[in-house]
This record gives structure tokens, C-alpha cells and sequence, in this order.
């Protein structure tokens, strides 16, 4: 085969997974791919997929698509960064049966995949339980010592012939520690920004029993970048019932962040108008980090959030109550348009000074003129920007990564 036909392989695999998976289509996304001869079978170091040219031959589609889930669930679980803390094969074992067994459950299978030539994957953990009940280290402390050997390979299936169509070695390289706690922090976000994409996306359905794997990863990881506590406690003043709209409280221009107050006093917060960029030049995964910090601000005050969401997409489309996980969840973005900070705050000007939003939060990449700051009408702006190249001119600016 040629290299190019190598590529084309591997690009209607991820693009198959895409169609039947998607969070693992997406997180396949951010991954390179190579063919390498020193690979007997294939392999992952957390940035890479490796094949080796003749296994890569000889893959059936179906068993191709096995193995690229197979890899990048040893980065989605954490297995390539932990693997150099144990000195035995042990824990190529253990964290082959949690993979396999995860896939299976994500399939729908009751029966183990068999890889022609390597037998059935292992899923089962030694109690006879399946492997997806457990982390990679439970299921380790269950294996008898020195059973692995230290190969950095899968030894073969529950019952099938001996054989590997895993190597774990380069779990091992790709730089010290420094790097791989930077890869480690980039995955993070990569997966739980693909998990809120693909809730977006299925925001109309209901989740069922919970089984596929996106939801248990969004529920486990999900978290906000921003402490929401922290940000309402030194928006605005006290009152937000009596918010008077006088220039912006200088008294917090030296802290980082301002949104409008929280504390037990207040019944709720009240009134805040979020409004997402949803232009063109804003991606789905920036789009998904910016209802993960919505989302993350609606949990974080426990019921007592009632707020609005806009989409900013060239103009701006009218505001839609939330005050749940729920409601948010059932706005649906919409975008594609050019980014227009202007008629932001037309919009506020012409349709919502007979009740004003206590405070706006603009989440966008930053890339359009600003308007001047007098068209806020002295209500307090806080620029959630998710770059680290755009400086708004005024107003409290935070960053979000992507």
C-alpha cells in the first residue's frame, strides 16, 4: 500500500466512527496518525496512533475501528499517562480489559470482539465482572503478580490464541513529566469539550439508561473553568433587586473578575444575559466550552440562577430564559454568521432597557470591533474570551480555554 492509501484507511475509519460514535469521532479529531515499522501492531503515546504497515494491511474495517477505539480510549481513560508507575505487565492487562470492556459497552455487545488471528478481547476482570465497572488499577490489584511480564503487550484474549494487538512501550516516551502533565491538562478539556458538543447535539433526546460513554465521561469530568461563587460575589453591588444604572462600581476594577453579587440574603440572581458567539469563525468545541461555563454557573448556584441566553451570529437573536440545567440544555445554538459586537448592544438599547439585563457576559473569541463602552449604559460587561490574543479595550475580561 501506498502512504496515501494508508491515510485513506484511517481517514473512513475515524470517519465511520464519527457517524456511529461521535465523541470518540471527535476526540480522533485531535489525533495524529502514523505508520510505523517498528510497530508490529499499533500503539498510541497520547498525540499519535501508530500501525504498523502490514497489520494496518490486513484489517478487516470492523477490526480497524475496533482498534482505533481501542487506542484512543487508552488516552480518554488516562492510561498512557499513568502506565510508567508500574514496572510489570500487569497493568497493560488491567487496562486493556477496562478498554475492551468499555467499547463493548458503548456497542451494545454481549458477546467480546474478536480480532482475526488474536482471539477475543479481554473484558472481564478477575471476579467475572466486566471490566467497565472498574479503573485500570482495581482491576490490576486483582491480577495475580508477575502474571504480564512486562511485555508492554495485550496477551492475547479471553480464550483466543496467545498473540498482541496492542503495544503499550510508548507509553513510556514522549518527553518528562512537565510534558506530560501539559498533554495530560489538553485532553482534559478535549474531552469533556466533546462531551458537552455531543449532549448539545443530542439535547433533544432523552439519555436512556445512561449507557453511552459521553454522558459517564461529562458526568465524571465535567467541570467549569471559573468559580461562578467567586465571579457574582464582585460583579456588581449589593442590591441587584435596586441596581441603579450608574457608571460601573470602581471600587473592583483590581479584581480580576465582576458579576453581579450572590449571598444568602438574596433570594436569587437575577437577570444576567449571557450571549454566545456563534459566528463563523467560532468552533464547536469553543461553542461547548462556553455552555460548559454556563452550565458550571447554574450548578454552582444550586437552583437560585435565573439568566438568558442569546447567539450572537452577525446580529443578535433574541434571549431565551434558563434557569436549570435542563432549559439550557434545550436551547439549541444556532450561528455561522459574521461576529457583530455592535448589535449586542443595539439590542440591549432597543429591546431590554424597559428591563434590563444586572449584567452581560459576551463569550466569543474577541476577533471584531469593540464598541465604545458608554453603549453598555453603565450595566457592568464581562468579556469571557476564549484566546489569549484579544484584549477588549474595557469591561472585565477572563479567559477560557478551548
Amino acid at each position: 500500500m501506498t502512504p496515501e492509501e494508508y491515510a485513506q484507511r484511517v481517514r473512513k475509519s475515524r470517519m465511520r466512527i464519527m457517524q456511529q460514535y461521535p465523541f470518540f469521532g471527535l476526540l480522533l479529531m485531535y489525533v495524529r496518525f502514523a505508520v510505523d515499522q517498528n510497530c508490529s501492531t499499533a500503539a498510541t503515546d497520547g498525540e499519535r496512533i501508530f500501525f504498523g504497515p502490514a497489520f494496518l494491511e490486513k484489517l478487516p474495517d470492523a477490526e480497524l475501528d475496533f482498534v482505533m477505539l481501542h487506542e484512543i480510549l487508552h488516552i480518554v481513560l488516562g492510561h498512557v499517562f499513568r502506565g510508567k508507575d508500574f514496572d510489570d505487565g500487569n497493568f497493560n492487562i488491567a487496562c486493556d480489559i477496562v478498554v475492551n470492556s468499555n467499547i463493548m459497552l458503548e456497542q451494545g455487545r454481549f458477546a467480546p470482539f474478536v480480532l482475526t488471528g488474536y482471539g477475543e478481547a479481554m473484558h472481564l476482570a478477575p471476579d467475572g465482572n466486566e471490566g467497565h465497572l472498574y479503573s485500570a488499577e482495581q482491576v490490576y490489584d486483582m491480577l495475580p503478580k508477575n502474571r504480564g511480564g512486562g511485555t508492554g503487550k495485550e496477551q492475547g484474549g479471553s480464550g483466543g490464541p496467545s498473540g498482541s494487538f496492542d503495544e503499550h512501550d510508548k507509553w513510556q516516551n514522549g518527553g518528562g513529566d512537565d510534558d506530560k502533565g501539559f498533554l495530560r491538562d489538553a485532553w482534559e478539556h478535549r474531552i469533556t469539550n466533546a462531551a458537552l458538543t455531543v449532549e448539545i447535539m443530542n439535547a433533544s433526546k432523552t439519555s436512556g439508561d445512561g449507557a453511552c460513554f459521553f454522558s459517564r465521561m461529562l458526568r465524571a469530568l465535567r467541570k467549569p473553568q471559573h468559580n461562578w461563587r467567586d465571579f457574582l460575589n464582585s460583579f456588581v453591588q449589593e442590591d441587584i433587586t435596586d441596581y441603579s444604572f450608574s457608571p460601573p462600581d470602581r471600587r473592583f476594577d483590581d479584581t480580576e473578575f465582576f458579576l453581579p453579587d450572590y449571598n444568602e440574603k438574596t433570594e436569587r440572581v437575577r437577570n444576567i444575559w449571557f450571549v454566545i458567539d456563534t459566528s463563523g469563525s467560532v468552533t464547536d468545541p469553543a461553542i461547548a466550552a462556553a455552555y460548559s461555563e454556563i452550565k458550571g454557573a447554574i450548578e454552582q448556584f444550586d437552583g437560585r440562577l435565573d439568566a438568558m441566553l442569546s447567539f450572537m451570529e452577525g446580529y443578535t437573536a433574541d434571549p431565551i430564559p434558563f434557569s436549570s440545567v435542563d432549559d439550557l440544555m434545550s436551547i439549541k445554538p444556532v450561528g455561522g454568521g459574521g461576529t457583530n459586537f455592535t448589535d449586542i448592544f443595539r439590542y440591549l438599547e432597543h429591546e431590554m432597557m424597559a428591563e434590563p439585563p444586572s449584567s452581560i457576559i459576551i463569550i466569543t473569541d474577541g476577533y471584531d470591533e469593540f464598541p465604545p463602552e458608554a453603549a453598555a449604559y453603565g450595566i457592568p460587561v464581562l468579556w469571557l474570551i476564549n484566546n489569549d490574543e484579544v484584549e477588549p479595550p474595557w469591561g472585565k475580561v477572563a479567559r477560557i480555554k478551548v
